[in-house]
């Protein structure tokens, strides 16, 4: 299966493995994570570059699978990270996080 749509797919993607090891980035996520390393950072752990606190809910996502949802304010922008681990035979294998900048006014329907 080709996934070469997610190389320029323009929200961060940041792909880690069962240990925490980061395993794929996209180029946002290597534009957005450029001052931590960039792409050097894919074969580093989660871990190095989390706050204690931050990695505690990465290991709770692995261990019941559910994923982690929230909104911050950086650099002036306003972006949804969209954490969801990723499962190879039923099993956890991993983590997604989307990065997804959100425009300063946003449209919200209720369906």
């Amino acid at each position: 299966m080709n996934f070469e749509w997610i190389k320029e797919f323009p929200a961060a993607i940041t792909v880690c493995d069962r240990q925490g090891i980061v395993i794929e980035m996209n180029d946002k996520a290597c534009l957005t994570f450029a001052d931590e390393g960039g792409k050097d950072l894919i074969g580093h752990s989660l871990k190095d570059c989390h706050k204690p606190e931050s990695w505690q809910k990465i290991l709770q996502m692995m261990a019941t699978g559910n994923p982690n949802t929230y909104t911050i304010d950086k650099k002036g922008l306003c972006k949804l990270i969209y954490q969801q681990p990723w499962f190879k035979n039923g099993e956890v294998a991993g983590v997604v996080e989307m990065s997804i900048e959100l425009p300063k006014e946003m449209q919200h329907h209720v369906r």
